[in-house]
């Protein structure tokens, strides 16, 4: 493919970096006095839809992600690149829809509608056991989580069934999409999600058969060591990644627990900072996507903690860092 592919879509990203929110304007939403004055700025900045009137949080929030995804497919020559950022979602929806079907449970708003297979699909999908029409790997993946929590009820088994498959997606996606810059993204978010499992499975005393099932092997963690550290203390993790390119983690993960959090959606922004120097690839595109993710999320973070009434100091503790 010719190297300019990605040029045009590349400055209609560049002309957009300059709407996401910087720090400086995380701060005046950290310095609003409710959810509603913080929500208000937003809004005067663009978020939301502005014709419908948009006051409430969810539906301001979740239009801000349609038009991220909206503005990629208007650019994108060729979507199937960012399948490993859409693999979540569409694994999510077969544990909704498996837990729905076995347990008789209805529950509303918890599948996503953003992806390959919808909620309502994706239920009916598993409600008439038509697994093989699942893509690619997932139908032994459904196959094994729907036995699982059909026989032993055992709905946290099912969810480590179906989480270490999406892992395995992302970077059998990373590898297939031909782009050096999404593997490395798959090849980061493994190890961060891997890194996660041992921190979790250590506070909750899981064992090596547990925490084994649900990490997946990638470039920069070894499984093996990484669950011996989990097994010894929390301590032991912090040695651990101290010997790994995700050090920092170490001393947030000393600091808190929300820290911790914080520092590993941090780590995924700043693995893509070199891309604000990329001008021929899909790089761009990438990063434009994870920060507008970030923040995003930064901004529930904000909203969710406000509406809560918790201290600044508590909200700013779990804030993200911008992308610009």
């Amino acid at each position: 493919m010719s190297k300019t592919k990605y040029t045009y879509a590349v400055a209609r990203i560049r002309a957009l970096e300059v709407s996401l929110l910087t720090n400086a304007v995380i701060e005046q939403l950290l310095a609003c006095k409710s959810a509603e004055q913080a929500l208000q700025l937003l809004v005067e900045k663009g978020w939301g839809d502005l014709t419908a009137g948009m006051l409430d949080v969810d539906e301001v929030l979740n239009k801000e992600e349609e038009k991220m995804w909206q503005t990629i497919r208007e650019v994108a020559p060729d979507m199937h690149v960012f399948d490993v950022l859409s693999l979540p979602k569409l694994y999510h929806n077969l544990k909704a829809a498996i837990k729905e079907v076995c347990t008789e449970v209805e529950n509303k708003n918890i599948f996503y509608d953003d992806c390959e297979i919808p909620g309502e699909e994706m239920f009916a999908l598993v409600q008439n056991k038509e697994f093989d029409k699942l893509p690619g790997n997932m139908p032994a993946t459904a196959r094994e989580a729907f036995d699982t929590l059909l026989h032993t009820r055992d709905g946290q088994l099912c969810d480590l069934i179906i989480d270490h498959a999406t892992l395995e997606a992302m970077l059998e996606a990373g590898k297939k999409s031909g782009e050096k810059i999404i593997e490395e993204y798959a090849q980061t978010a493994v190890a961060i999600a891997d890194i996660k499992i041992a921190v979790r499975s250590q506070k909750t005393g899981k064992n090596a058969e547990f925490m084994k099932k649900a990490m997946v092997n990638c470039s920069e963690i070894n499984v093996d060591q990484l669950t011996q550290a989990a097994l010894a203390g929390a301590e032991e993790i912090a040695q651990y990644l101290e010997g790994t390119s995700y050090r920092e983690g170490a001393d947030a993960l000393r600091i808190s627990p929300s820290a911790f959090e914080r520092w590993c959606d941090n780590k995924m922004t700043d693995s893509m900072r070199s891309q604000k120097y990329e001008s021929f690839s899909v790089g761009p595109l990438l990063a434009y996507l994870l920060a507008r993710q970030n923040e995003i999320k930064t901004v529930r973070i904000i909203l969710t903690g406000k509406q809560n009434e918790f201290p600044d100091e508590a909200i700013r503790e779990r804030i993200r860092e911008m992308y610009v």
